[in-house]
C-alpha cells in the first residue's frame, strides 16, 4: 500500500490551493450574498484545465487521473462549494458520461467544447415526482423515427441557465419501464425548451440550480447516447462516478471548515489563554482531524479504485455517505468553536455549514447511499 502522492498530483493539488485562495476566496461571501454566478473564476478554472481533467487530451481534456480530480474538488470546496459543483459536474456527470458511453460524432461536437470550459453543461435526471426514484421518469420522449419529441419537467439542475449542453433522461416506452428510458443531448435554445426561474438556497447559493421545461422539443436521434433503452443505466453509472466529486466536495467543505477552526482556536482567547488550550475545544478538533483523515482515505479509494478499473459502487456510496456526515458535523463543530462569531458571515464557517447539508443530498441522498452500500454487502 503506497499513500504517497506523485510528484504530478502534488503539483495540481498546490495550483488548485493556490487558485482557491487568490481566486475563489475574494469575494466569496458577497456571491454567496448575491446568488452571484461566478462566471469569471469559471473561465480561469477552464485555463487551469479544472472543467475536462479526466478527459483525454485528443478531445482538449487534462487526461488526469480520478486521484488528481479529487484533490482538486477537495481543495476547491475547502473555499467555495459553489465553484466546485460546477466543476464536479461538468467533469462527473457530462464529461465522463459523453467520453465513455457517447458516439464519435458526438465525442467531437460537444466533448471539446465542454471539457476545454467552452461552454458547460447539465446533467437533468431528477424530476418533481422523480427524485431519488429515478425509475419514475414523467418526461418523455417519443420515437418519431429520425427524432424524438420530449415533453416534461426536470428539478434542482445544477447550472441550470448557464450551461449550453443538457443531458436529459426521459422516457421512451413505459411499458418496459426502466429499460425504456433514454438519454439525450439537448442544446440550449432548441425551440420549446425553457429554463425556469432560479431556486433561492440554503446552501451553494452560488451556482445555479433551476426547473426545465420541455414543450415538444425536437431532438435528432443522432443525439440519443448509446443504444435504445441505455438511459437509466447510464444514469447510473454516471452517477456512481459522479458521487466520488461529492464526496471530495464533502471532504474539502469539512477540511476548510478545520482549518478555519483550528485558525481561530489559536487566536482567540478566553480565561487568560488561547481556546485551542482549552481540553473541551482540543478534544473538538482531535475529533474533527480524525473524521476528516478517515473520509479522505475512503474519497482517495474511491478514486483509486475508478483509476484501476475496479467496480467502485460501494467504494464511491461509501465515501459519500461518511464524507458528506463528516461534512456535516464538522462545519457545526466549525461554528461552535468560532462561539458568536461563527454565526456571523465574516467568518465563512456559517457558510460552510449551509453548503455541508446539500452533500447529504444531491447525487444520491444519504439514504440511497445505504441502499446502495447494503445491497453490495448481502449479495456477496
Amino acid at each position: 500500500m503506497d499513500f504517497t502522492l506523485s510528484e504530478e498530483q502534488l503539483m495540481i493539488q498546490q495550483a488548485a490551493r493556490d487558485f482557491a485562495q487568490n481566486e475563489l476566496l475574494p469575494g466569496v461571501i458577497e456571491r454567496d450574498d448575491a446568488q452571484k454566478f461566478p462566471s469569471e473564476q469559471v473561465k480561469k478554472m477552464a485555463e487551469l484545465g479544472f472543467m475536462g481533467m479526466m478527459v483525454d487530451p485528443k478531445y482538449g481534456g487534462s487526461g488526469l487521473d480520478t486521484i488528481s480530480y479529487a484533490l482538486v474538488m477537495e481543495e476547491l470546496s475547502k473555499i467555495d462549494a459553489s465553484a466546485s459543483v460546477i466543476v464536479s459536474v461538468n467533469n462527473s456527470l457530462v464529461c465522463w458520461g459523453l467520453e465513455t458511453f457517447g458516439s464519435e460524432v458526438q465525442k467531437e461536437k460537444y466533448l471539446s467544447r465542454l471539457s476545454t470550459g467552452q461552454c458547460i453543461g447539465a446533467f437533468c435526471l431528477s424530476e418533481p415526482e422523480a427524485g431519488s426514484d429515478a425509475t419514475s421518469q414523467k418526461t418523455t420522449a417519443l420515437d418519431k423515427g429520425d427524432h424524438y419529441i420530449i415533453n416534461g419537467t426536470k428539478n434542482w439542475i445544477t447550472n441550470g441557465n448557464s450551461a449550453e449542453i443538457y443531458l436529459v433522461i426521459a422516457q421512451t416506452d413505459i411499458s418496459k419501464g426502466h429499460k425504456g428510458i433514454n438519454a439525450l443531448i439537448v442544446e440550449k435554445g432548441t425551440p420549446g425548451f425553457e429554463i425556469g426561474p432560479k431556486e433561492n438556497k440554503l446552501g451553494i447559493r452560488g451556482s445555479d440550480t433551476h426547473s426545465l421545461i420541455f414543450n415538444d422539443v425536437k431532438v435528432p436521434k443522432e443525439n440519443r447516447i448509446g443504444e435504445d433503452g441505455f438511459g437509466f443505466k447510464f444514469a447510473m453509472k454516471t452517477l456512481a462516478g459522479g458521487r466520488i466529486g461529492i464526496a471530495a466536495q464533502a471532504l474539502g467543505i469539512a477540511a476548510g471548515a478545520y482549518e478555519m477552526a483550528l485558525k481561530y482556536s489559536k487566536e482567540r482567547k478566553a480565561f487568560g489563554t488561547e481556546i485551542s488550550n482549552h481540553q473541551a475545544i482540543a478534544f473538538k478538533l482531535a475529533d474533527m482531524h480524525v473524521q476528516i483523515e478517515a473520509a479522505r482515505h475512503l474519497v482517495y479509494k474511491a478514486a483509486w479504485d475508478k483509476d484501476q478499473g475496479n467496480n467502485y459502487d460501494l467504494s464511491s456510496a461509501m465515501a459519500k455517505l461518511y464524507a458528506s456526515q463528516v461534512a456535516m458535523d464538522t462545519t457545526i463543530e466549525a461554528v461552535q468553536i468560532h462561539g458568536g462569531n461563527g454565526f456571523v458571515k465574516d467568518y465563512h464557517v456559517e457558510r460552510m455549514m449551509r453548503d455541508a447539508k446539500i452533500t447529504q443530498i444531491y447525487e444520491g441522498t444519504s439514504e440511497i447511499q445505504k441502499i446502495v452500500i447494503s445491497r453490495s454487502i448481502l449479495k456477496n
